[in-house]
C-alpha cells in the first residue's frame, strides 16, 4: 500500500512539474517497432550493447546477475550470479572493462570485459543506481537529481543537477548515452527525460505510458526501466523490472 501511495505522489509531483514545460523540452511518445520476449525473473537495473552482444545486469537481494542475452530469442546465453548479500544495480562496459554498481553495498565490481573474469572491487560512496559511458568518462546515478561523471578507477571528475524548466529532476534511474545526451528512466513513473550532458538541462520527454500492455502485466510486473542503443542500427529497446517483453521503439512527436 505504501508502494503505491509513494508512487502515486511521485507521478503526481512529476505531472506538475511538467505543467507549463517551457517549448524548449521536447515532448515525445513512443511508437513499437518490434517486440522481443524478455525474462519475467529479470529485475533489470542495466541494458546496454557492445560489439554486437546484448547485456542486461539484474538486482534484489539473492536474484542479482548479470548476464548475456540472445536479443531476438531473449534466451540467457550466459549468466554470472552475485552472492545474496550484494543488490546490484547499473552496469557498462568502457575499454577493457565491465563495470557493475550495487544499490546499498558501497562497492562496484569491475570484470573483463572480454572473458568477465573478476579484477577487483572499488570502494564506491553513494548509492548505486544507474550506469552509462560516453566513450571517455563513466556516467552514474544515485536516485537524487545528479549525474557524476567518473574516471575509470570511479574518481569523481565532475558532477551535473538535472532540471527541466529549472527545477530538480530527482529519481533518475537507468541510463543510456544515445548521440551525445544521457537518456534516463524516472524512477516509479512512465518518463525518460533526455539530459544534455554538458549542464544537466532536461531537452526532452519521452511518454512511455502503455508500453507494456495491461493484459501482459501480473502482480509481480514492475516499473519502467531499461534502455538500451545498439550502436550498430541506431535502434533503441526499452523494458522494465519483471517485463515479459522488450521492446525495440521509435520517438514520434506529441503533437
Amino acid at each position: 500500500m505504501l508502494h503505491r501511495i509513494f508512487r502515486t505522489l511521485l507521478s503526481l509531483s512529476l505531472v506538475l512539474l511538467c505543467i507549463g514545460c517551457s517549448a524548449r523540452v521536447k515532448q515525445y511518445k513512443v511508437e513499437v517497432v518490434r517486440e522481443y520476449t524478455h525474462d519475467t525473473g529479470a529485475y533489470t537495473q542495466g541494458l546496454f550493447f557492445n560489439g554486437g552482444h546484448f547485456y542486461e545486469s539484474t538486482g534484489q537481494f539473492g536474484e542479482s546477475s548479470f548476464r548475456e542475452v540472445e536479443l531476438a530469442t531473449g534466451k540467457v546465453l550466459s549468466q554470472m550470479n552475485f552472492q545474496q548479500k550484494y543488490f546490484g544495480e547499473g552496469s557498462v562496459m568502457l575499454g577493457d572493462n565491465l563495470y557493475i554498481l550495487t544499490w546499498l553495498n558501497k562497492v562496484a565490481f569491475v570484470y573483463d570485459a572480454k572473458t568477465l573474469e573478476y579484477k577487483q572491487t572499488y570502494s564506491y560512496p553513494r548509492e548505486g543506481w544507474g550506469l552509462t559511458t560516453d566513450g571517455k568518462s563513466l556516467i552514474a546515478s544515485d536516485g537524487s537529481a545528479r549525474l557524476f561523471f567518473l574516471n575509470p578507477e570511479l574518481k569523481q571528475e565532475r558532477y551535473v543537477d538535472v532540471k527541466m524548466d529549472g527545477r530538480p529532476v530527482r529519481y533518475l534511474n537507468e541510463l543510456e548515452y544515445i548521440d551525445g545526451k544521457v537518456w534516463a528512466n524516472v524512477y516509479m513513473t512512465d518518463m525518460i527525460v533526455i539530459i544534455n550532458p554538458a549542464d544537466g538541462t532536461v531537452e526532452a520527454r519521452i511518454d512511455c505510458s502503455g508500453l507494456l500492455p495491461r493484459t501482459l502485466r501480473t502482480p509481480t510486473t514492475d516499473v519502467l526501466n531499461g534502455i538500451a542503443c545498439d550502436p550498430a542500427t541506431g535502434k533503441i529497446y526499452l523494458t522494465g523490472k519483471y517485463w515479459p517483453r522488450l521492446y525495440e521503439v521509435r520517438l514520434v512527436p506529441e503533437k
